[in-house]
């Protein structure tokens, strides 16, 4: 059976090297030194989403200027990794990840150390880079140093802190923001990447891709890398511009249109940086899109929900992240279980499982209110970490249904993809709630009891209402204090429930596409 029909957890056959016999007893350093720059760079994804209300107080940053302290981060590692992973392929996956490892902990202390918000942005963007040196690498690491029996057990670990290390942003952000500053939530990556590179140096092997000498394709690394950045600004701006604003619809329709050019162009070179004949695996194809969903709704529910605890319910940063435990403990718990799963049935059950868990736990948050109990929380976000453990465990299996000698790419493809979700999902689905509050706000606010002309004028307060900041000032009366936070507070809670449903029926779409794109699992097609 070829290698293109195979969805189950299936590892590149591969002989690592020898190890000199004072580093055999290594494999497990080796293992941390990759685990904790994978740690690393998926924590400050999310660990911003807390600590943001902090840097727009102390650097007096406008909204939209913090959105992009996450999405500028979140961009820059998606329009690099494949770029990241070919690099490693070509130079030695050791001295690119330690490279990143380096750069990501010096733009880390570089953020803390900066005084404007355009500074934030400038050096999240380096990290960014940085970070897609480090995420592409990890898996190949692992192949280099680890013998197929242990090999399946390093995975899972690597799965486990990955799918861990976003729902963990908040609670080690929250913890940091409020009994240190929001500075030392980027410099705790210093303490991190020591260990790292010190981990690094002792046990990483020197490896590199047998055809390192093959051309390499810097137009298409240009070309990719442009048209995912012109797509993600398009989307992250939709919701300020207006999403039929000619600047959105250009920027959209422009980057869909370099990367449609990027594809057409990677057809016609010799080394290509995609192989187009990967997009022909349905599992591959399937399972990318099922990752994108994944992230886009973990990270675009984080945010928001965040914002429903801090600036709704009044939780402070602590307070608010370990109401998120219930995700990280379930995401920790899903991702060995998931391998497991993966492994002996294959990613046609642990995909659309994770799919429907996910659906549920959007479909879930539709019962919440302003004064909602804990309870009406935490079931949707252990169903959501539970989801997101299983997807996560199944990208093995994911980039198993391809030629070994294309995995790095396709590993690539996926991770961009896992990215390119996280970027889109809090942009799309804070502007889905400003949406509905700006349709909704002057009617919730007039049907509570606040005066017409009243409600009127605070119609340009939609922006801050979205963000869960209720428009009151000292010259109201009681009686309209009261009805403006009422009314208020509805207008927020329909955003929620429409950014929620929009994640759910997402979810149900890749649960759909992962039962009719990925292939059967080896047995099953053994034994037909």
């Amino acid at each position: 059976m070829s290698s293109a029909s195979v969805d189950r957890f299936v590892l590149p056959a591969h002989t690592p090297p020898a190890l000199p016999p004072g580093l055999r007893s290594h494999l497990w350093l080796t293992l941390i030194a990759v685990a904790l720059g994978q740690f690393m760079v998926g924590l400050d994804g999310s660990v911003v989403s807390i600590v943001n209300p902090e840097i727009g107080r102390d650097l007096n940053a406008s909204n939209a200027g913090l959105q992009w302290v996450t999405n500028a981060y979140l961009l820059a590692v998606a329009a690099t990794l494949i770029l990241g992973g070919k690099l490693g392929d070509r130079f030695g996956r050791r001295v690119i990840y330690i490279t990143g490892v380096a750069g990501f902990v010096a733009a880390s202390i570089a953020i803390g150390l900066s005084r404007t918000i355009e500074g934030v942005i400038f050096f999240r963007v380096v990290q960014g880079v940085f970070g897609a040196l480090i995420m592409p690498n990890t898996l190949g690491l692992l192949w280099d140093v680890f013998p197929r029996k242990k090999l399946g057990v390093a995975v899972g670990v690597w799965a486990m802190v990955s799918s861990a290390s976003v729902p963990l942003g908040p609670i080690v952000g929250g913890l940091l923001v409020e009994n240190v500053t929001w500075q030392s939530v980027f410099w705790i990556n210093g303490l991190i990447g020591a260990f790292a590179l010190v981990a690094s140096a002792l046990a990483l092997p020197r490896s590199k891709n047998p055809k390192r000498g093959q051309g390499f394709d810097i137009p298409g690394v240009l070309l990719l890398a442009l048209g995912l950045a012109v797509l993600v600004f398009g989307v992250v701006n939709g919701g300020t511009w207006g999403w039929a604003a000619g600047g959105t619809v250009g920027c959209m329709v422009g980057g869909l249109a370099v990367l449609l050019f990027f594809g057409w162009y990677e057809t016609r070179v010799r080394h290509p940086l995609v192989p187009m004949r990967l997009l022909r695996s349905r599992t591959l194809t399937s399972g990318t899109l099922v990752t994108a969903i994944n992230v886009f709704v973990l990270l675009g529910t984080i945010f928001f929900v965040l914002l429903y605890l801090q600036n709704v319910r009044g939780y402070t940063p602590v307070e608010a992240g370990w109401r998120m435990m219930p995700l990280s403990v379930a995401s920790i718990v899903a991702s060995p279980l998931g391998a497991t799963l993966t492994e002996r049935f294959g990613a046609r059950l642990t995909l659309p499982l994770g799919m429907l868990l996910e659906a549920g736990a959007s479909f879930g948050l539709l019962g919440l209110d302003v004064d909602s109990s804990y309870a009406a929380l935490w079931p949707s976000f252990t169903a959501l970490g539970l989801g997101v453990g299983m997807v996560t465990a199944s990208g093995g299996a994911v980039v198993g249904s391809v030629p070994v000698k294309d995995a790095g790419v396709a590993g690539g493809l996926l991770t961009t993809a896992l990215q390119m979700g996280g970027a889109l999902g809090g942009s799309v689905l804070v502007s889905l709630i400003g949406s509905r509050v700006g349709s909704g706000l002057v009617g919730e606010l007039t049907s509570a009891g606040v005066p017409g002309p009243v409600a009127s004028g605070l119609a340009g307060a939609k922006d801050s209402v979205a963000l869960g900041v209720w428009p009151v000032s000292a010259h109201m009366t009681v009686q309209v204090k009261a009805a403006v936070i009422e009314g208020s507070g509805h207008a927020f809670i329909n955003g929620v429930h429409t950014a929620a449903s929009v994640a759910g029926v997402l979810c149900v779409v890749g649960a759909v596409v992962a039962v009719t794109g990925v292939r059967p699992s080896a047995s099953a097609a053994t034994s037909d």
